[in-house]
């Protein structure tokens, strides 16, 4: 028990997904089956969503069928799993703006939204380019930086420019610069005192073979093999993110993680989507 309540929803998966893209030089090597999900923390009297996942009725969702995403479950049902509606939704955090991370935000129409500036600027920037420049767009849904602009205008917009300690009480947002995409960022939850602290980890660690090659017992990190920015820092990143939690990967949270169900208590629910119980906060029900 903590101060903090924090599941893993999965919404979607990609059974088939390139295992390339998620393993850095891992050539001809198939597929395998990657979760989309977003992470949910209640924290006093506010409602956190880590992320929101994509609109399956938009371009993101051509997106997502072209890499054969399947299964999308619309919010009110995956956070109904939680006693959650959209519309109870405070904050929105944004580990970084590709379609399934962000496509969702049309979703939440009361939440305040946390996006590094150098992610939003970096994306302009790409999207200014022009068609020859368009390879860096790979996960982009343009309408999505549109949406921004929107929330802008109603005042629920918030570019972090780097380190944010306590954006609530207990929750940190770290920048991952230069990695997966230009502004990437991170979230460490503080859920007691001392060391007792959890990272969302955001697509710089899609699953624990990035921590650790598949071999605890020697481990190497092998970074994503999607990035705009360079394996090396990805690599960083990661390293970062082991310091925090004491080189104790299991409170590393990677949301694109199917063995998180083998390590949390969870469930599968009617839908068939599994719900990841990382922590409860004193008095939570449990959801699983």
């Amino acid at each position: 028990m903590g101060a903090h309540s924090i599941w893993v929803l999965e919404y979607s998966r990609s059974p088939a997904h390139p295992v390339s893209g998620v393993y850095y030089g891992a050539h001809n090597q198939g597929t395998m089956n990657l979760p989309f999900a977003y992470i949910l923390i209640k924290t006093g009297g506010s409602v956190v969503l880590v992320d929101v996942g994509h609109d399956a009725g938009d371009f993101g969702g051509q997106i997502a069928n072209s890499i054969g995403v399947t299964g999308w479950t619309s919010p009110d049902i995956v956070l109904g799993e939680c006693g959650v509606r959209p519309q109870d939704v405070t904050h929105v955090i944004l580990t970084h703006a590709h379609f399934d991370h962000i496509g969702g935000l049309k979703f939440f129409p009361k939440a305040k939204i946390y996006i590094q500036k150098k992610e939003l600027e970096s994306w302009m920037w790409i999207l200014a380019k022009g068609r020859r420049f368009r390879s860096l767009q790979a996960g982009l849904n343009p309408a999505d930086i549109l949406y921004l602009t929107q929330a802008n205008i109603e005042g629920r917009l918030e570019l972090v420019e780097g380190e944010r300690e306590n954006l609530l009480p207990g929750i940190h947002l770290y920048p991952a610069f230069d990695t997966h995409t230009a502004g990437s960022q991170y979230v460490v939850v503080q859920n007691g005192e001392g060391d007792d602290k959890i990272v969302l980890s955001g697509d710089v660690v899609y699953t624990y073979k990035n921590l650790n090659g598949g071999d605890s017992n020697d481990p190497c990190f092998v970074p994503p093999g999607l990035a705009n920015g360079s394996q090396a820092r990805l690599i960083e990143a990661a390293e970062e993110m082991l310091g925090f939690v004491g080189n104790d990967e299991r409170r590393i949270i990677p949301m694109h993680e199917e063995r998180l169900s083998a390590l949390y208590p969870s469930r599968v629910t009617d839908r068939e989507l599994v719900l990841v119980e990382i922590c409860l906060a004193d008095g939570e029900r449990s959801r699983v």
